[in-house]
């Protein structure tokens, strides 16, 4: 069927305009972006197959560039923009973060390493810089790895946290397993980083284990 073909009320554009984007489904939100189909497939089959090959909207978020270009009827264009739409729901969470004191959200922390860190196939050590207030500074994303380990220097964070006049930081690693319990090599590195940055008086607030499905604080689990 084509979406001229749908009942006018019941199209997404039309719908939206009429009830507001909340009446909307999610598979009706991205055909307003796709727009258009193919041959035997309209712009609202390929947004029902992106939610259900991704397992909804959260999981559409953490997907990767090649995953979405893999996804027959986007070409590149509408593959640009969904990547984009991608990017700003990301530069969002990070504007809430530096707007707010990090710890008043820390479901918005936990949305946001995952957008950052989640659906990452190899592994990610990352820092969150925080000021006296706890207001995020900047995350970077400080070393890369293999599948199964990271090369973590304490004194580049050090450097960096001095640099930045950072007064408290957030360490997150992504597991790109899936597994999002803490190793013993993970506390190890937390105390190393630890005691390396209580020398410069730059406190260690937490350190976060991040999947595709969550982000798991070492804190909460008794680990700092």
């Amino acid at each position: 069927m084509l979406l001229k073909d749908i009942p006018q009320d019941s199209r997404p554009r039309e719908k939206l305009l009429a009830r507001g984007p909340g009446a909307l489904s999610n598979a009706e939100l991205l055909a307003l972006l796709i727009r258009t189909g193919l041959q035997g497939k309209n712009a609202l089959q390929i947004g029902e197959e992106l939610v259900q090959k991704f397992g909804g909207v959260a999981g559409l978020l953490h997907a990767t560039p090649d995953e979405i270009k893999g996804i027959k009827g986007l070409g590149p264009a509408k593959t640009a923009e969904l990547i984009a739409v991608l990017e700003l729901a990301r530069r969002a969470l990070a504007e809430e973060l530096k707007e707010k004191t990090l710890f008043a959200t820390p479901q918005a922390v936990r949305d946001y390493l995952q957008l950052q860190l989640g659906s990452r196939p190899y592994e990610v050590f990352a820092v969150l810089f925080l000021d006296s207030q706890h207001r995020l500074i900047v995350l970077e994303e400080m070393f890369r790895g293999t599948l199964t380990q990271t090369s973590v220097y304490p004194r580049e964070v050090v450097i960096r946290a001095l640099a930045l006049n950072a007064a408290s930081v957030v360490l997150a690693h992504n597991h790109p397993s899936g597994t999002a319990k803490p190793s013993r090599a993970d506390e190890a590195l937390t105390q190393t980083l630890k005691s390396a940055l209580a020398l410069v008086d730059v406190r260690v607030l937490d350190h976060f284990v991040v999947t595709s499905t969550g982000a798991v604080s070492m804190a909460e689990l008794g680990l700092l």
